[in-house]
């Protein structure tokens, strides 16, 4: 019995919706659906249903690798769309075509027609398609390299997945972002998001894309050198792929568990996957794939010290990666006409102001960089040049000063070096952010160090009812080779951060040690507190420079907003990583892993009566008469006889008279600099050619200065740190 055309219509669509549902868990019955959707359409004769048919059709071939059928689908639903002029149509259709070229051996095209589509979903704000059409269009990036890109078309789709509300399409780009991240080695961001993932895919019942997510929790245990649960997921994800009839899935996975097979060294059976991976990937014409396999063939044979075959897959590998480059530049050429419609002149005009804007920020960003050195240079120069004398004068008087003194002393030197932090943290960010600071490794009473940390910042916790607390696993030993400085720079700036975000209870430090082997510890440090915690969408953002949490209303909780951030710098510097666990109202928890090298106790210590440097002569190049007044006083204690320059002239010519010990030069002086000052003492002819020089300095930047880092035995930072001093005499004496 024929069914009236009401009744047809009434069949048709939720066919359709259907097919389009079961997707993600039963392809084969998207298939099936969808066949009687067309044949219902076409006896119709309703061009919009006919049209949606075709659409749905040739999506599905495209997942199942079926890309004749798709594209032909494709291209005929396009025909019955241009008719109706139904714009979003036909960019669901073009978005199948992109999804051929793009998981074969033409990514260009893929890319031409996938920002076709978005710029039609953006024009209806179909943010569903939206996030589907960014997703792909992050793979095509992935596949060039160009991990910038991706990251941001990644997070695009995600941000358009939310506004559609549908978990699935979010957890998609979840997956391919993990994998970039975990390229970067940032394991704990790569494994955060693929469990994400593997959850939301769970909770909605999402087969086919639970495959891709064990896939990535597959690379992730891979790298991690957890073998056994990598082929574990990879076998499942396979397993998966494999009923589903999803044929891109199936090819990366078999790549990757033919990867896992050769990290393992069961190279027999990683030539078995890799025969399967290549069989596969040219039946289908994966050539990312393709090209892939071949790589790991080479690498197997080179393994097996098989020359001859190692160069043939070698050859194949770039043979293919060739082609697709090829293939790539020849179909943008005839698809020329195709590219010119898109880029109409309008587009191309706005590309020109866009670009003359960029060379304008460009220029404007180097002027600014400029700007930004000059300042901080004085700045840090005008601050901390008065800072070394009163921090100095500190220390001298220290010395001297009965029990009631010693008490306003203790406050001074406590005040001076709050200041001091302060001022580093703004202007030692500016040396870490451009890759210029290095760790001074030196054995260091670490137990010691972290007890003095301890009651530096005790006052303060007290000051606000609250208690800091010190634990030491017993087996952590008590020397180790570290940087003291910023390993208390790191811990000062945590525990600062715990004192202030606390209002109630006590902040925790702890150190664990996790593992030890050839005299290497593995160290877990941790500094955790009572307060109100952070928020699990500022946590990423908390570490970055001048960010603040978003709660913080009262200057009480303020801050320079740098210090969380100087902190992982620094801790990225140990070759480490700074984690965080926190829940809001209750606390937070910062930790870092540290591999230090065991240590006997130093050999130097600086004693206030040392004979070691008595009748040393020092030339001291000082502009600032208070400063040079303080260091003369220092080194009078050590018995050292100091000659003073108060200009580079000066030093220069005091250096052509007799040949001293050593040189303490301060770079900020008028006349002539400290720079130039050193390039004439190492001249030929000078007595001092040979004498160590040290650069004394109140300029951050003035380390930064590569081409003038060789004139020297080393610097030294205003305020002067007394044992640094020391030692640095001692070392080169």
């Amino acid at each position: 019995m024929n069914l009236a055309p009401k009744e047809n219509i009434d069949r048709i669509i939720p066919l359709l919706d259907e097919a389009y549902t079961c997707r993600t868990n039963n392809l084969k019955r998207s298939i099936e659906l969808t066949k009687k959707a067309l044949a219902l359409s076409r006896k119709l004769g309703s061009p919009a249903l006919i049209a949606k048919s075709l659409s749905h059709y040739s999506l599905f071939s495209m997942i199942m690798g079926k890309y004749d059928d798709c594209l032909r689908m494709a291209e005929e639903a396009i025909k019955y769309y241009e008719e109706l002029k139904d714009e979003r149509g036909i960019a669901n259709a073009k978005y199948n075509i992109a999804g051929i070229y793009y998981k074969t051996d033409n990514y260009h095209l893929g890319l031409v027609y996938l920002v076709d589509c978005i710029t039609t979903y953006r024009k209806f704000n179909d943010y569903h398609n939206l996030s589907r059409a960014h997703k792909s269009l992050g793979t095509i990036y992935q596949y060039f390299g160009d991990e910038k890109n991706a990251i941001q078309t990644y997070e695009d789709a995600i941000a358009a997945a939310q506004k559609a509300g549908d978990l699935n399409l979010e957890s998609n780009a979840y997956n391919p972002l993990s994998g970039i991240y975990l390229k970067r080695r940032d394991i704990a961001k790569a494994s955060d998001l693929i469990e994400r993932a593997i959850a939301i895919k769970k909770k909605t019942s999402d087969i086919r894309g639970l495959a891709f997510a064990l896939y990535g929790r597959g690379k992730i245990n891979l790298v991690e050198k957890r073998f056994s649960e990598a082929e574990e997921d990879l076998t499942k994800a396979i397993n998966i792929h494999q009923e589903m009839g999803e044929t891109l899935g199936l090819g990366m996975a078999y790549h990757r568990i033919a990867k896992l097979y050769v990290e393992m060294g069961l190279l027999s059976k990683a030539k078995s996957a890799i025969k399967r991976g290549l069989e596969f990937s040219s039946d289908h014409n994966i050539v990312m794939i393709k090209y892939k396999c071949y790589f790991l063939f080479y690498e197997v044979y080179k393994l097996e010290k098989d020359p001859v075959n190692a160069l043939k897959y070698l050859e194949l590998y770039h043979k293919q990666k060739d082609t697709v480059i090829n293939t790539q530049t020849l179909k943008v050429i005839e698809n020329y006409e195709l590219l010119t419609q898109m880029e109409s002149l309008e587009k191309e005009a706005k590309l020109q102001i866009e670009k003359a804007e960029i060379i304008e920020k460009k220029n404007l960003a180097e002027q600014s960089a400029r700007i930004k050195q000059d300042f901080l240079s004085t700045m840090s120069h005008e601050i901390r040049t008065p800072l070394n004398a009163i921090t100095t004068i500190a220390s001298l008087l220290a010395e001297k000063a009965d029990k009631q003194e010693q008490q306003l002393i203790d406050s001074l030197k406590f005040a001076s070096n709050n200041l001091l932090l302060i001022i580093n943290d703004i202007l030692d960010f500016t040396k870490l952010d451009a890759g210029k600071a290095v760790l001074e490794m030196r054995p260091t009473n670490f137990r010691a160090l972290l007890e003095n940390i301890k009651k530096t910042y005790e006052n303060l916790a007290h000051e606000k009812g609250l208690s800091i607390y010190l634990s030491i696993d017993n087996d952590v030993a008590g020397y180790y080779e570290l940087d003291e400085t910023k390993t208390a720079q790191i811990l000062g700036n945590l525990v600062t951060n715990a004192v202030k975000f606390t209002q109630s209870g006590h902040i925790d430090m702890s150190v664990k040690k996790l593992s030890g082997e050839n005299q290497i510890d593995q160290l877990r440090i941790e500094v955790s507190d009572t307060g109100i915690g952070i928020d699990q969408n500022f946590q990423d953002s908390i570490f970055e420079s001048f960010s603040q949490v978003q709660s913080i209303t009262t200057r009480k909780e303020g801050g320079s907003g740098l210090g969380l951030a100087i902190v992982k710098k620094l801790v990225s510097l140990h070759g480490s990583a700074i984690r965080l666990k926190s829940i809001v109202g209750k606390g937070s928890v910062f930790y870092f892993d540290l591999g230090l090298k065991i240590s006997g106790k130093p050999i130097l210590t600086v004693s206030k009566n040392s004979d070691h440097l008595h009748g040393k002569t020092v030339l001291l190049a000082e502009d600032n008469m208070i400063n040079a007044m303080v260091i003369g006083k220092l080194l009078l204690n050590w018995k050292m006889v100091a000659e003073h320059a108060k200009n580079g002239i000066e030093a220069v010519e005091k250096s052509k008279l007799k040949t001293f010990d050593y040189i303490l030069m301060d770079i900020h002086m008028p006349e002539m600099d400290g720079y130039e000052a050193t390039g004439h003492i190492l001249q030929t002819g000078n007595p001092n050619i040979k004498t160590p020089i040290f650069a004394l300095t109140a300029d951050v930047t003035a380390e930064a200065q590569d081409e003038y880092q060789h004139r020297f035995m080393g610097f030294l930072r205003k305020p002067i740190e007394i044992n640094k001093l020391y030692e640095a005499f001692i070392n080169c004496g």
